[in-house]
């Protein structure tokens, strides 16, 4: 069967998938397909969240560009990420001692232990992980730790996931990150979503001083896909080419299958037409 996801209101990216299971929680209707393409796919009310063949794109690039920059990330937090590739990815780092995952409905989590460990490669049973079911945004404000990274690893703007897109909610994240420490995020693509990307950089630079976006193009989506980190100290544009590679070696960062230096730089370099939307 054809699975279509729409980018806006005049186009969109398909695969052919067969299914092969499917769930459906209190909160959303979750599938597993077989597809030539992608390996195994997730969809979430009919979007596509995840699959085996093109996870790296996705995940190594929302965790690696920020947690680099840090100098010793320990304590962190990841919210939605149910299928427990960013807190693979996250464990590679040496320094991490306490990955606290809030997730809203366990059945991603089910759905990912049954069908997806090419993609977190068992972490999500690392007894560094704590799993925390429930609303995210609660999370947050009621938690007395605070964490070095905030990872927002969530569904689009839409539905239950809308309320973790505002102002208000990145608030409550600065205030929950310790000093120096960075909420990361996926903005949407430049191309298709250009008021969306437009939007969440100027509500997180409304509440932190550094708001650095990089860009990468990731297949499942069909599009040049947006990220950022936030924060009031840490700045991926400082960690150099070098560098990078230089600190992937001594945290022993292996097993990745897109992140190194220079990819960290191409990502980060904007083409003029994002940054004549971002002007």
């Amino acid at each position: 069967m054809r699975l279509d996801e729409t980018l806006n209101t005049g186009s969109g990216v398909y695969f052919e998938g067969a299914p092969i299971d499917a769930l459906q929680t209190p909160f959303q209707h979750i599938e597993v397909f077989d597809t030539p393409e992608l390996g195994k796919l997730m969809r979430i009310d009919g979007a596509n969240m995840v699959s085996e063949r093109d996870e790296f794109f996705y995940h190594e690039n929302l965790v690696h560009p920020a947690a680099i920059a840090h100098p010793l990330p320990r304590d962190v937090l990841v919210i939605g990420g149910g299928d427990g590739g960013s807190i693979e990815e996250l464990l590679k780092h040496p320094s991490v001692q306490r990955v606290v995952l809030a997730e809203l409905d366990g059945g991603v989590i089910e759905m990912a232990r049954k069908h997806f460990q090419s993609v977190h490669r068992g972490a999500l049973d690392d007894p560094r992980v704590e799993i925390r079911l429930g609303d995210g945004m609660a999370r947050v404000r009621e938690s007395e730790n605070r964490f070095d990274l905030i990872l927002l690893d969530l569904t689009d703007p839409v539905g239950p996931a809308e309320a973790l897109y505002t102002p208000l909610f990145y608030a409550d994240c600065q205030r929950a990150l310790n000093d120096g420490g960075a909420l990361v995020l996926h903005i949407g693509s430049p191309f298709s979503h250009p008021g969306r990307v437009r939007q969440s950089l100027t509500h997180l630079a409304g509440v932190f001083s550094i708001v650095v976006p990089w860009f990468v193009h990731i297949p499942m989506y069909g599009a040049t896909w947006g990220f950022a980190s936030a924060s009031n100290r840490l700045d991926p544009r400082s960690r150099s080419t070098a560098q990078v590679d230089a600190l992937l070696a001594e945290r022993h960062i292996g097993q990745r299958r897109y992140y190194n230096g220079s990819t960290h730089a191409a990502m980060l370099a904007l083409p003029e037409y994002v940054m004549d939307m971002l002007r």
